[in-house]
């Protein structure tokens, strides 16, 4: 296993991303937060956005210069593409390309376009990744409350010399610097990405969640019982995972629950598990997912669309819409009330626009 090295703010320049002039091409979650931190962080930035769109109307609203993609392109030295990656290639074609020029640095929070070849940088460009391991809102609400989210930094083209350095500077801005910073690939941060969202962190308990609720309920129990045990308690685990790891969080659960995990959880998820994990690896790895998905997009979203459609209408999220409305836990409101007493009041009118 090669060496772990974590960059922090004590091992980067964190004033060199202060004399470069940075466009954010878009206002999405992860567009604002960035953008948000940036400007906090002292540097020069302004929004490349459709002028009188939605999200110009409410970048300027927030206090930000926007441009027109075309100039903010021609005005920048870093350019930071954090549009959706199915609109990232007709935008980069048309909008960004042509108005580069030699020696700025094209930068992604995502290697997607750039992995499967969907974009093809000038080849006197600088091209780099700084990829932050949490949503926007995320980003902004750590930065906030003066902790940060990891971010993973790549380097695909490096004309300057100093697109490593570049990438860690403007990584510490956005908060990265306060809890570490890792260096990875375009292909390995894709690749391992979209792994992690099909197989495991999202598809894999998306499903294992509505199949848990599904034997329950055929089996007579309550439906409410069941989206606590099968969905509601998730949180409460997963937190203990992300403090401590699979150890940790077998430690914090009762002898019952630790072992039956351990004797039956491999049945549900067995060998078998394994091999489609695989099958799934191996769509990532030729690219045929990533062509599944630019065509889907492209041609409408139609299956897209149906398939949110009959996941919106599972009977668990039914249930669990009338639970939530019913019960007095934490909103995602209260708990951004619960910091306000660490930031000041326009810094909370700002981040629940985020």
């Amino acid at each position: 296993m090669d060496d772990l090295k974590i960059y922090t703010d004590k091992d980067i320049d964190t004033n060199l991303i202060k004399t470069k002039k940075i466009a954010v091409i878009g206002f999405g979650s992860q567009g604002k937060g960035q953008s948000l931190n940036l400007r906090d962080s002292g540097c020069d930035i302004v929004l490349g956005l459709r002028q009188g769109g939605k999200s110009d109307i409410l970048a300027k609203k927030m206090g930000f210069k926007t441009m027109p993609i075309s100039d903010a392109v021609k005005w920048a030295d870093i350019v930071q593409i954090l549009i959706p990656d199915e609109c990232q290639e007709d935008v980069f074609d048309n909008e960004i390309a042509p108005y580069m020029r030699s020696g700025q640095y094209l930068m992604f929070s995502h290697g997607f376009n750039i992995h499967y070849c969907r974009i093809m940088p000038p080849k006197d460009v600088n091209v780099i990744m700084v990829a932050p391991k949490g949503p926007g809102k995320s980003v902004r609400t750590e930065y906030l409350e003066g902790k940060g989210v990891p971010c993973l930094i790549a380097v695909e083209q490096d004309i300057t010399g100093n697109s490593k350095e570049i990438a860690l500077s403007y990584a510490s801005a956005i908060g990265a610097g306060r809890t570490g910073i890792i260096e990875t690939t375009f292909r390995e941060e894709t690749e391992t990405d979209l792994f992690g969202e099909q197989s495991v962190i999202c598809g894999g308990v998306m499903y294992l969640i509505r199949q848990g609720f599904e034997v329950l309920t055929e089996a007579g129990y309550s439906p409410y019982m069941a989206y606590f045990e099968v969905l509601h308690e998730m949180k409460l685990i997963t937190d203990l995972i992300n403090k401590g790891g699979l150890n940790y969080m077998r430690e914090n659960i009762s002898n019952t629950a630790e072992y039956g995990a351990m004797t039956r959880g491999q049945q549900v998820i067995s060998k078998r598990c394994r091999n489609a994990m695989r099958e799934v690896l191996k769509g990532i790895q030729n690219g045929s997912f990533a062509q599944e998905f630019i065509e889907e997009m492209k041609s409408g979203s139609k299956h897209f669309s149906r398939l949110r459609s009959m996941h919106e209408k599972h009977p668990v999220e039914i249930v669990g819409k009338e639970i939530r409305s019913a019960f007095h836990w934490e909103t995602a409101d209260n708990n951004i009330s619960s910091i306000s007493e660490k930031i000041k009041t326009e810094k909370m009118k700002e981040l629940i626009n985020v």
